[in-house]
């Protein structure tokens, strides 16, 4: 299986690509024609019952022990429960990978 592939059966839900060979899983299109991209060193996340809501921006902190830090916030992703629970296994599978080749993470 190709990596667009494996990421196209991810997206969907499916990671083992047998869906996608039946039929039953629909073909995705990714459409970059309006994405822009960011950067950020920062996240929250909150939540209420119908959505979690993840807030990324920067600390361009320079000294350590201020007593007020100002993040900018950049941009606010708001999903539905489903979505993020397939975003968390989607980033713990990433992080999994990314640590098998180059170690481990720190907190």
């Amino acid at each position: 299986m190709s990596d667009n592939e494996k990421n196209t059966n991810e997206a969907a839900g499916n990671t083992n690509g047998n869906a996608a060979s039946s039929g039953s899983v629909p073909k995705l299109k990714w459409d970059d024609s309006k994405m822009r991209s960011s950067y950020a060193n920062v996240c929250n996340v909150s939540s209420t019952r119908e959505e979690v809501t993840l807030l990324f921006g920067t600390n361009s902190t320079w000294h350590t022990g201020q007593k007020e830090v100002s993040i900018n916030l950049s941009d606010r992703i708001i999903l539905n429960p489903h979505a993020a629970k397939r975003l968390s296994a989607l980033l713990n599978k990433v992080v999994d990978e990314y640590e098998s080749r180059f170690g481990p993470v720190g907190d």
